[in-house]
Parts: structure tokens; C-alpha cells; sequence
């Protein structure tokens, strides 16, 4: 009965351990460094940690992916934010709607029409780099542009 109870507490563990089974990541170049990026046409911003504000660099990109949508008009994109690990999975899922919000905001006042843009929050759930230090939180921390 004892190795039982045994087998079933390691088969828990090891299953919570593993993680979801349904999130699918593409591996970088590098072969190492897992990523959601689809490397679709629209570009990434990037944001400052617990910011959620368009910066000059980032309208710039965004001014780049409007071109795009309005060269391809019957684009349709899903904007989702993205945040880095630290922050718990509620303020990150919160965080990660404000800036997909902002950038489509952007997308809006850039003439794109807003039936063609949707948004979703993945919070920390996704990582474009899954380590655990500063380099990797700034990648982490972006709104990337699903073409549908």
C-alpha cells in the first residue's frame, strides 16, 4: 500500500512539474531557447518593467506594422501583451491586457480599423525566453502580432 501511495505522489509531481501540455513553443535558433514568436510580418514592442506606455522605438514599430496592415487589407491581427515572469499571474495577466491595449490604441490612431485588430493577454504564460534573468525579462516583456 506504502509504494502505491508512492508511485501516485511521483506521478503528481511530476506531472505539475512537466507544465501544460496544450502550450506548444516553437525553439529558437540557438536550438536551446523556446519562444512564441510566429516570425510573421509585424514586428514586437517592447516594454519598460511594469510599463505599459508606447515609447518613441516602439511607435516607430508600430507606425512599420500599420503600413503592413493597410498594405494587406484583408490582414487581420490579434495584438497580445506579454509579461515577464516576476509579479503574480493576476497583476501579470492584468499588465499583459493594458499593453496589448496600447499598441492596438496605436494601431488605431494609425488608420487601422478596429474590426481588424482583437486583443488577449498571456501574461507571463508564454515567454519568448524562458531563463530567469534581466536580458531575458526584456524580451518577455512585449505585445506581439498574430496575423490571422
Amino acid at each position: 500500500m506504502r509504494i502505491v501511495k508512492l508511485l501516485v505522489a511521483a506521478l503528481v509531481i511530476v506531472s505539475f512539474s512537466t507544465g501544460c501540455a496544450c502550450r506548444t513553443k516553437k525553439v529558437g535558433p540557438e536550438g536551446n531557447i523556446p519562444f512564441a514568436s510566429d516570425g510573421g510580418p509585424l514586428a514586437d514592442v517592447h516594454f519598460g518593467f511594469d510599463r505599459y506606455d508606447i515609447t518613441p522605438e516602439s511607435h516607430a514599430v508600430l507606425e512599420k506594422n500599420a503600413e503592413w496592415l493597410k498594405a494587406n487589407a484583408d490582414a487581420t491581427a490579434q495584438v497580445e501583451g506579454h509579461c515577464d515572469e516576476r509579479g503574480t499571474n493576476e497583476y501579470n495577466q492584468a499588465l499583459g491586457a493594458r499593453r496589448a491595449q496600447a499598441a492596438y490604441n496605436v494601431l488605431k490612431t494609425l488608420g487601422i480599423d478596429a474590426k481588424r485588430l482583437s486583443t488577449v493577454s498571456y501574461g507571463e504564460e508564454l515567454p519568448l525566453d524562458p531563463r530567469h534573468n534581466e536580458e531575458a525579462w526584456a524580451k518577455n516583456r512585449r505585445a506581439h502580432f498574430k496575423v490571422q
